[in-house]
């Protein structure tokens, strides 16, 4: 794009104080700025201006959300949903997409959040146990299972570079997809774009929601296609105890003919940080913790149980065809006033003390109202749920290598073997298991380890 061009574009769009700096720039800053011009969904910005020219709107009109129909498998039925699943794994129908977009910044660490060493032996990264639990599946069922990663513009080099370093973690480079995500100039209270530099458009995100218009923008659907893959499994990067591609999960999902299914769990307590799902007029929602009423988020059942018990963790299956549609349609935005750092009328940067803009994101779970078969599947949190989040307490490093020991010690425990504990029912000494070596206690009862009755000071099988 050329300065004339830029212009044109900008005044149709009634933003022509993007340039206006343009005189103090070098040759470096104006390509940098041109080619922010250039990237810029006009589209999208004229929604956000008039998201902020209509003010919040609350809609009078709805009806108050129930709680779903959420289908808790017996052993018998988790058996045959189990079986139907491998059927789809075993076909190549599968793929995994994986959220990594954000930096391990809260947590201290200067990189992606990915990369950050959670292996209690190995300290092996987050993005190492996701990568192993994906070759253990190829292995397994005789499949390549692509991997799709979101990154953003700060860590996708890095991301890569990781992986690289680790040698893909035995993954196949070919089936390993690195995308970004998409990013929106961040609007002042009267819709104008904010400049952080003479020459540059601030730009942060478009939300996890962002994620369905980048496949399309990166050509992953059409990668999908190819490989014809019909379901696909969506999780965030913070979680190591997830279950990838669990294949009960997938068989209750394409035993229903989903569009959409969605893992839910109880929650700790009625104001944990999780979105709820919740039934509206016919169609599913997922209402942001945030959103509840203190009435609606502390109501509880005639035995006692949270009305609004479960909540969702962004784990997801989708139907291929629904993700394609849905990449093709404009998903509501959300708007979140922050405090910007941005040029005054000199060019200099102020770092206000009041909010004095806006930021835009999409959300991936408004997509649900427009699924026309829904699944939402309960599961046991201590199995597969115990996010990096915090530096300390709750859903911190130290909670999740906790979790992730506790559910080695129960396979161990299936077997009839006892370790020795400490006083937080911690084995004296740490656990690891590379998924690859065994993802359960069935495929650790397969490599030999039997010791009915034994008794075991300690057990330590790091990643290869």
């Amino acid at each position: 794009m050329n300065i004339e061009k830029a212009k044109i574009i900008l005044k149709e769009n009634d933003q022509e104080h993007v340039l206006a700096f343009w005189e103090q720039l070098d040759h470096a800053q104006r390509e940098q700025l041109l080619t922010q011009i250039a990237e810029l969904d006009f589209k999208s910005i004229a929604r956000m201006r008039c998201m902020l020219e209509a003010g919040d709107v609350v809609d009078q009109s709805a009806s108050q959300p129930v709680p779903p129909q959420v289908l808790e498998l017996s052993v018998e039925s988790r058996a045959n949903a189990y079986t139907a699943g491998e059927a789809v794994l075993r076909a190549g129908q599968v793929g995994v997409l994986l959220v990594a977009g954000g930096q391990g910044s809260r947590l201290g660490y200067d990189g992606p959040k990915g990369a950050y060493a959670i292996g209690p032996v190995s300290k092996a990264s987050l993005f190492y146990f996701h990568a192993r639990k994906i070759l253990a599946l190829s292995n397994r069922y005789h499949v390549r299972i692509p991997f799709y990663i979101m990154t953003s513009d700060v860590n996708d080099a890095a991301t890569r570079e990781h992986f690289e370093e680790h040698h893909y973690f035995g993954l196949n480079p070919d089936d390993v997809i690195f995308f970004t995500q998409g990013m929106w100039p961040s609007l002042d209270f009267e819709g104008r774009i904010m400049l952080d530099q003479p020459g540059h458009i601030f730009m942060s995100p478009d939300g996890h929601g962002g994620t369905l218009s980048a496949l399309q923008q990166h050509g992953c659907l059409a990668d999908m296609e190819q490989r014809g893959i019909t379901t696909i499994f969506f999780f965030q990067v913070d979680n190591p105890l997830v279950e990838i591609a669990d294949p009960a999960f997938i068989g209750v999902h394409t035993a229903q003919q989903a569009e959409l299914s969605i893992k839910l769990c109880a929650k700790r307590e009625p104001l944990e940080g999780l979105g709820v799902v919740v039934e509206r007029d016919g169609r599913f929602e997922i209402v942001e913790y945030s959103e509840l009423t203190h009435d609606q988020a502390h109501q509880r059942t005639d035995d006692g149980e949270l009305y609004f018990k479960y909540g969702s963790v962004a784990i997801h299956l989708f139907a291929f065809d629904f993700l394609k549609q849905e990449a093709l349609r404009d998903m509501p935005l959300h708007i979140a006033y922050k405090k910007i750092p941005c040029c005054d009328a000199d060019g200099n940067l102020v770092t206000p003390l009041e909010n004095n803009g806006c930021k835009f994101e999409k959300f991936i779970f408004d997509v649900l109202p427009d699924a026309k078969q829904v699944v939402n599947l309960a599961f046991d949190r201590a199995e597969e749920f115990s996010p990096v989040k915090n530096a300390t307490g709750n859903d911190s490093p130290a909670t999740c290598r906790q979790d992730l020991q506790l559910k080695w010690s129960r396979w161990f425990k299936e077997l009839g073997v006892e370790f020795e504990l400490d006083k937080s029912g911690l084995p004296v000494l740490p656990l690891e298991i590379d998924p690859v070596y065994a993802m359960n206690a069935a495929e650790l009862r397969a490599r030999g380890v039997l010791l009915s009755g034994s008794r075991c000071s300690g057990f330590q099988a790091a990643g290869a």
